[in-house]
C-alpha cells in the first residue's frame, strides 16, 4: 500500500513541475587543416610518446594521465596530442581566434 501511494506521489509531482531543458550551441568542428607544410604539421595515429618528442620536440606542457585507459595530453603551441597509454589517438589544431 506504501509503496503505490509513493509511486502515485511521485507520478503527480513529475506531472506538475514543469519540464526544463538547456539548449547548448557549439560551433561546427572543422577538420579540413591538412596535415601537410601547407597546413599544420602534427602527429599522427599511432606514434609513440618518443617518436612525437623526437619530431616535435618537448611539449610546451604535459597533463597528467587519467582514466583507464590512461589518457595524456600534450600541448603544443598549434596543436595538442591525446594519447592512450604510449600511442597517439588523436592530435588536434588550435582554432584560430575570429576577430
Amino acid at each position: 500500500m506504501l509503496k503505490r501511494y509513493l509511486i502515485a506521489s511521485g507520478l503527480a509531482i513529475f506531472s506538475v513541475m514543469p519540464l526544463h531543458a538547456d539548449v547548448l550551441s557549439i560551433a561546427e568542428p572543422t577538420y579540413n587543416t591538412p596535415n601537410s607544410e601547407s597546413g599544420v604539421m602534427r602527429p599522427t595515429r599511432g606514434m609513440t610518446m618518443q617518436q612525437v618528442e623526437q619530431k616535435f620536440g618537448v611539449a610546451e606542457q604535459q597533463y597528467a594521465p587519467k582514466g583507464t585507459p590512461a589518457i595524456t595530453r600534450w600541448q603544443y603551441s598549434r596543436f595538442d596530442v591525446y594519447f592512450e597509454n604510449q600511442l597517439v589517438i588523436h592530435s588536434v589544431v588550435h582554432r584560430e581566434p575570429t576577430p
